[in-house]
């Protein structure tokens, strides 16, 4: 079946909703994907991030709305939908009692993978992974840094032309997270559509746009740079002897709207930057606390995605 796009996006959503009995999953939403786009999927735990990736990997069908991925449809076209992606959840969907290799050659099989194309695609996930050594090796046995490329490119050993990622370096330390990255980065600059959810902020500043999710709704899609324009209250870098401490105290501070752990420092968001410091000052004198320095900064990506969830109402309770 040859697909039949309504336009040139590779993932194209209208109003999509899913509902489990009386709790709405996904509300209403409505959004497109460039081809050869990084599209990053933002929100707290429970804001229907990995609801919606289900619907669009064909795994979930919509209560309500409509979507097509690679010109199928969401909802009559499942099957051909998983034929013409890639798809990597959090849990990096590996069979560990299997080696490196069974896996490639199980992922192979079951996506027609076969022949000549199948060695050159086996060749090129031992030397992405770094396992042209450990082909032998149980995957349950390997570092988790090691494991993630592995499962990337099982998921992409077909060759998709849109590959989605839930949450794929959870767990992951920072140096293999960046070559995670980078892989990614290559294989949308040869055209790869790579939709991906995170709730790392610097992972954030990776992707081309960024759609921010919260109660199941979306509240915000731009560039990471023109949602860091959207925040207008003054922000103040805080240094202080006991930064979780600090934040207690803030909190409840008349002038400060906003106080959050960024690092070792806060980041308080501020009615007036005027008086801001001279607030800040005296409320952790209050406390019994020392004020290090005090300094403006421009947004970062966290602290967009903290404003924007505070006036959506915050995030669920049992997130």
């Amino acid at each position: 079946m040859k697909p039949r796009p309504r336009s040139d996006a590779p993932v194209e959503v209208r109003d999509l909703t899913r509902r489990f009995g009386d709790f709405t999953a996904v509300d209403a939403v409505t959004f497109s994907v460039a081809a050869g786009e990084i599209f990053g999927f933002l929100g707290p735990n429970g804001a229907g991030k990995t609801t919606t990736i289900k619907m669009l990997t064909g795994l979930l069908p919509p209560t309500s709305g409509e979507g097509r991925v690679h010109g199928f449809d969401i909802t009559r076209e499942r099957p051909a939908i998983k034929r013409h992606i890639g798809y990597m959840s959090q849990k990096f969907s590996l069979y560990g009692d299997l080696t490196v290799d069974e896996n490639i050659r199980l992922f192979a099989g079951l996506y027609g993978v076969t022949g000549d194309r199948f060695e050159k695609r086996r060749a090129w996930i031992l030397e992405m992974a770094s396992l042209e050594g450990a082909a032998d090796r149980a995957a349950d046995q390997l570092p988790l840094g090691w494991k993630q490329r592995l499962a990337l490119g099982c998921a992409t050993v077909h060759e998709p032309p849109i590959l989605f990622l839930d949450e794929p370096t959870s767990g992951v330390d920072p140096v293999a997270r960046r070559a995670f990255w980078d892989l990614i980065d290559d294989m949308a600059g040869h055209g790869t559509t790579v939709f991906v959810s995170t709730h790392y902020m610097e992972e954030a500043e990776y992707c081309h746009r960024l759609a921010l999710m919260n109660r199941g709704r979306l509240i915000a899609l731009d560039t990471p740079g023109a949602l860091r324009d959207r925040v207008v209250e003054p922000i103040l870098e805080v240094k202080t002897d006991h930064a979780p401490r600090a934040v207690q105290l803030l909190e409840s501070t008349p002038g400060v709207v906003e106080a959050a752990m960024f690092g070792r420092a806060l980041h308080v968001t501020v009615e007036d930057e005027r008086t801001g410091a001279d607030t800040i000052s005296a409320a952790l004198a209050v406390g019994g606390l020392a004020t290090e320095s005090i300094r403006p900064v421009a947004p970062s990506l966290e602290d967009v995605f903290v404003s924007l969830v505070r006036a959506e109402g915050g995030a669920p309770v049992d997130g």
